[in-house]
């Protein structure tokens, strides 16, 4: 029977189950799983595009919201969905997510036109940002605190490759089947999880806290109104009156929100966060990051088939150089942050991806050959593998227990309001450079593009080098590494929660 302490915190009884109820094995497993069905939705369309155009229509910024509309819902609510977990039982609406997930993708797969897909994708970003932050703070509360730097390391292996290697599925169920199973892959898929889950996690609660109804409005509004900028400005001209409104309006939403934020009793997203030198740097890292590797792909899936010809199957291939990476480097990455720290870890990913941006920025021609563009794809493979499991691993160390599933939502957000803006603002760059006129135009407008997601990209190394390193981390919370005062502490937390 589940008892609750004067704080509010979730204990177990002698009757309960265990914190650890069904192992490591099955939380990893789970967790991994859902994590990876959430994480390749945000670019699984991308291979899929020109196929979607050509079967349901849709200019340019259509293509862009069948993107959008999910990393966007999936962005604005993450913290929200890990409030709805703290305060209602994380296994619960952990399921609830995952079910809403599956429900719209399968909507998404039956959509008779763009604007029907657009809303399923919008749809299925809910049940994400439900699901995905709680995996993260699922499988902290099922793994022993000496060990959380491996399994960090493979969960985050697992969303990295489901990131890179969206394209390479999409495009080849697009080609072999049809585009609608890029969506259809994901119901057998929730459907097997909802009973592990309910079977093989145990259930667990935060603060309690209330829920932030006005700092999610705020942060919605705003942040839909600087996306909605960013895609229509191209098409309607940047002085455009929705297209000003929707920046300038979308601007002054989230000023509004940082200040609800700063003075709110219980606001999702506690600006004094980010007073934690560990927490604003690889928050700022991670937003960055995203920012300009989500554009980059959105543009490079199409450029293999649109102007080298390649099929969906063999644009996705042509890409393994930089899928395959996550797979095979960052088990290894959580492995030595655990060892060394994550800082230089992170940053040396970051700088490493930014030269293979830039590298590709300078290959990119109208029949580039794929020898010449493969040093670049190898380069920013590398580079995100070293990213993904040390920023899990920084993240959750740079807050104390009972803010993680806070910090899990706010990082999983700014990541995904990178790819949103991302994808918004170098199809932007595209478009007042190229467009899909000519092979010779698509290029014009690529290269600059890939030269502003690069430069992103080291801005985001900068950011990670504002972290805290291990030993000046090694005096408590905030720090960015797990130093030994916070490893007693965790284990401390481990033996009350049992």
């Amino acid at each position: 029977m589940s008892q609750h302490n004067a704080k509010g915190y979730q204990t177990q009884g002698r009757g309960a189950p265990g914190v650890r109820r069904g192992g490591m094995g099955w939380a990893l497993a789970i967790t991994g799983v859902a994590g990876f069905m959430a994480a390749l939705d945000n670019l699984v369309v991308t291979t899929a595009l020109p196929s979607i155009r050509e079967d349901l229509g849709g200019a340019l910024h259509d293509l862009e919201w069948t993107v959008s509309a999910y990393t966007l819902t999936f962005a604005v609510l993450l913290m929200f969905g890990a409030a709805l977990g703290d305060r209602f039982g994380r296994r619960r609406m952990f399921m609830g997510g995952l079910a809403l997930f599956t429900v719209a993708s399968a909507a998404a797969a039956l959509a008779p036109g763009i604007d029907a897909l657009i809303a399923a994708r919008a749809v299925q970003g809910v049940g994400a940002a439900v699901m995905m932050p709680l995996t993260l703070t699922l499988l902290t509360a099922a793994v022993p605190v000496e060990k959380r730097g491996m399994a960090y390391g493979i969960w985050g292996a697992v969303n990295g490759l489901a990131v890179a290697s969206g394209p390479l599925i999409g495009g080849t169920l697009t080609e072999h089947v049809s585009w609608q199973w890029i969506f259809w892959l994901n119901v057998p898929l929730g459907i097997a999880l909802l009973p592990l889950a309910r079977l093989r996690l145990a259930e667990s609660y935060g603060t309690g806290a209330p829920l932030d109804i006005r700092g999610t409005l705020l942060a919605s509004g705003g942040l839909f109104g600087i996306v909605f900028g960013l895609v229509r400005g191209p098409a309607e001209g940047w002085t455009g009156t929705p297209v000003l409104l929707g920046l300038f309006g979308g601007g002054a939403l989230l000023a509004g929100f940082v200040l609800h934020g700063s003075r709110a009793a219980a606001p999702m997203l506690p600006m004094r966060l980010f007073r934690s030198r560990a927490f604003a740097g690889i928050n700022a890292a991670s937003m960055l990051m995203f920012l300009g590797m989500f554009g980059s792909i959105f543009l490079l899936s199409q450029y293999m088939q649109g102007v080298l010809g390649y099929s969906p199957t063999e644009a996705g291939l042509r890409m393994l150089p930089w899928t395959a990476m996550p797979m095979l480097v960052a088990p290894l990455a959580g492995i030595l942050s655990d060892r060394i720290g994550g800082r230089p870890v992170v940053a040396a990913g970051l700088f490493l991806q930014a030269a293979g941006l830039g590298y590709l920025a300078t290959v990119v021609t109208a029949d580039a050959s794929y020898a010449g563009q493969l040093p670049g794809l190898i380069l920013s493979g590398i580079g995100m593998a070293l990213f993904f499991a040390p920023a899990s691993a920084l993240v959750m160390a740079s807050v104390v227990t009972k803010e993680q599933g806070i910090a899990s939502g706010a990082n999983n957000a700014l990541r995904e309001v990178g790819g949103a803006l991302g994808i918004a603002i170098m199809s932007s760059i595209f478009a007042a450079q190229g467009g899909y006129e000519s092979a010779q135009s698509f290029v014009d407008g690529l290269r600059p593009a890939l030269v502003v997601g690069a430069a992103l990209v080291a801005l985001a190394g900068a950011a990670a080098l504002v972290i805290p390193s291990r030993r000046a981390a090694g005096a408590g919370p905030g720090g960015a590494d797990t130093a030994p005062a916070r490893v007693a502490a965790d284990r401390l937390a481990d033996t009350v929660s049992r």
